[in-house]
């Protein structure tokens, strides 16, 4: 599998980053068929976060065979620097090792929650007291919705994080106002070489209302190889890009895998999602 260095952090990442949100709500079992499946597919990055359910019990026994092996990374989505603090602690004792490469401020997607992270009470307050006691090697933020591009860049101007994740897709992309943010994220994360990941790759809409949900997602993710292929493809397009989070559902991973491994060209991913007349943006009615 591709690496592409994340950022300042030097860290050659696989392209294909674990999204262990896919272990929020699946047994042990289950998990280490999907762990085993990515390590197998030379994932070398995990990412978790204390909001993912039984997420972090699910690597934890894990560690001791591959923490070594792996950039490690989790998420705090609390706000005060108190109880962050405790979260963090926590984390670290789920995930059975006394230290992660990357502790990230969760669910950043507006000002108002920046706001909240990032006064002298907030859980940034943490991450750094977490960080000067050795328990996170570095500290990033990552967030969903319209706003998250633009909320990214002025959390750059307030903190040096060391990386970001951001939501990314072409039919995010195809609206000029959500672009234009993007790209000027783009220019500051290159100017503090800071690590750029994204979000949302396979995500076609959100769910029809009253459908079944036949993935674990709060979206309705793509589910046929031939258009994850097309997105991953879209997405890894991008040299900004170090690397995109797979999707929540473990039944996904193979397909994701794959499609790293066969990449088509730019045009052929875009004929490809142009030909679904109900690709549109996850953010239209996102979860409360």
């Amino acid at each position: 599998m591709e690496k592409r260095r994340l950022g300042r952090l030097e860290h050659q990442s696989s392209v294909l980053i674990y999204g262990a949100a896919a272990l929020a709500e699946v047994t042990q079992d289950v998990a280490d068929r999907s762990i085993q499946e990515a390590l197998d597919g030379d994932l070398n990055h995990f990412d978790v976060a204390a909001d993912y359910g039984e997420a972090e019990l699910r690597l934890g026994p894990w560690m001791s065979q591959i923490r070594d092996r792996i950039f490690l990374a989790t998420k705090t989505g609390l706000r005060d620097e108190e109880p962050a603090w405790r979260q963090i602690n926590d984390s670290l004792i789920r995930l059975q090792t006394d230290r992660v490469d990357l502790l990230q401020l969760h669910a950043i997607g507006d000002l108002a929650e920046l706001d909240a992270a990032t006064r002298p009470e907030g859980a940034l307050s943490a991450a750094i007291r977490a960080q000067e006691e050795g328990l996170v090697g570095a500290i990033g933020i990552t967030g969903h919705g319209d706003q998250a591009p633009a909320t990214h860049l002025e959390a750059l101007r307030r903190h040096p994080f060391a990386t970001v994740l951001t939501p990314l897709n072409p039919v995010l992309w195809r609206d000029e106002a959500y672009r234009s943010d993007y790209q000027a994220l783009v220019d500051e994360v290159r100017r503090q070489d800071a690590g750029l990941m994204t979000i949302k790759a396979v995500s076609r809409r959100n769910w029809p209302e009253g459908s079944d949900h036949s993935h674990a997602t709060w979206y309705e993710p793509y589910a046929d190889q031939d258009r994850i292929t097309a997105a991953v493809s879209w997405v890894l397009s991008h040299p900004e890009v170090t690397g995109l989070p797979t999707a929540g559902d473990v039944g996904l991973l193979g397909m994701l895998i794959h499609a790293e491994a066969n990449r088509t060209s730019v045009d052929a991913a875009e004929d490809e999602l142009a030909r679904d007349g109900d690709y549109s943006s996850p953010f239209i009615a996102m979860p409360i």
